[in-house]
Order: C-alpha cells, then sequence, then structure tokens
C-alpha cells in the first residue's frame, strides 16, 4: 500500500500545507468529511469527479497512518 501514499501531497503553497489529493486542490479532510456524512465511495467519486477510487483509498490509508502514534502516559 505505500504506492498509495504517494497520490497524497503536501505543498506549503497550496491549500496552507494540508494534505492534498495528487497535488490538487481537493484535500483529504474533503474525502473523509464526505465518507464520514455517509456518502458511498461511488458518491464521492461522482462529488470529485478528478479523484480515481485509489485516491479514496489512498485518503483512508494516510489518516490510519496519521492516527496511529503512541501515546506516553505519565
Amino acid at each position: 500500500m505505500p504506492e498509495l501514499l504517494n497520490r497524497i501531497t503536501i505543498n506549503p503553497e497550496q491549500c496552507g500545507g494540508r494534505p492534498c489529493i495528487r497535488g490538487m486542490r481537493i484535500r483529504v479532510i474533503d474525502v473523509l468529511d464526505l465518507l464520514a456524512a455517509g456518502l458511498s465511495n461511488s458518491e464521492v467519486l461522482e462529488e470529485l469527479p478528478d479523484l480515481e477510487a485509489e485516491d479514496i483509498q489512498a485518503a483512508l490509508q494516510y489518516a490510519a497512518i496519521r492516527l496511529d502514534h503512541p501515546r506516553l502516559a505519565a
């Protein structure tokens, strides 16, 4: 799945440096918000026609990696 993460780009000059899909101005959070609102993958692709199915998987993979970090308890 590492090749999926190549679809996520971060450019300080674009979208405030937030992670985007393939250099477009579609942020990872935009995709996640649509999924969280209950849209299916096919509905997300209709809503954002520049996306590909692999972009949705990449956004989910990116979010999973970003949320999986250890916390130290004092």
